[in-house]
């Protein structure tokens, strides 16, 4: 047995021990942050900044801007000295201002719809849940309203009491103008048996 433990000392020396052992990551703790190549943005500021650009472009002041700033710029390389034309005839620069110009335009303006579909899907959503309730709360009251109608049914209303009470008055009235016509009161009646009872 003595063999066997120093055998197992020898490669516990010889083998990797906790101090050289390279460190495992924790679990207990979050990783630190990596290093970013690519800069990093916040992309609900870039989706504002990009509808807010889209709506510019789409709004007839860029328009006119952009067509005074073409018409100037012909102009002035058309008309001015030859050594202060920066853009000859054929206008490339120009062409390539505004190509840039489109290629920057086109993507903002599809961020900017993506955009707006996400907050129309969000609001329909929420739409259609609201829509949902209020069905839900219309049918709830639909069978209390008609629960109380079963259960007033089966109770006395005013108006039904105030039809009783004047079948009841019109019942008496004729009772009495009955007898009347034959000349006959209960009060008379009730005196004629006292007398004759005595």
């Amino acid at each position: 047995m003595a063999p066997e433990r120093e055998g197992t000392r020898e490669r516990v020396a010889s083998g990797a021990t906790a101090a050289t052992r390279p460190p495992r990551a924790r679990l207990d703790q979050p990783r630190p942050p990596r290093r970013r190549i690519l800069p990093e943005w916040d992309p609900e500021a870039f989706g504002r900044l990009s509808e807010r650009i889209a709506r510019f472009i789409g709004t007839g002041r860029f328009l006119v801007w952009m067509t005074v700033v073409i018409i100037l710029w012909v102009l002035w390389n058309i008309a001015a000295p030859s050594a202060l034309r920066w853009d000859e005839y054929p206008f490339i620069f120009l062409t390539l201002a505004l190509s840039l110009q489109a290629s920057y335009a086109a993507p903002l303006i599809l961020l900017a719809q993506n955009r707006q579909d996400d907050r129309s899907r969000v609001e329909l959503e929420q739409d259609r849940r609201q829509n949902e309730r209020s069905i839900a709360d219309t049918e709830y009251l639909t069978r209390e309203i008609a629960a109380l109608r079963i259960g007033l049914g089966e109770v006395a209303t005013r108006d039904w009491m105030r039809s009783e009470l004047q079948d009841l008055t019109k019942g008496l009235e004729e009772r009495q103008n009955g007898h009347r016509e034959h000349g006959v009161f209960p009060a008379d009646r009730s005196h004629g048996r006292d007398v004759d009872d005595r």
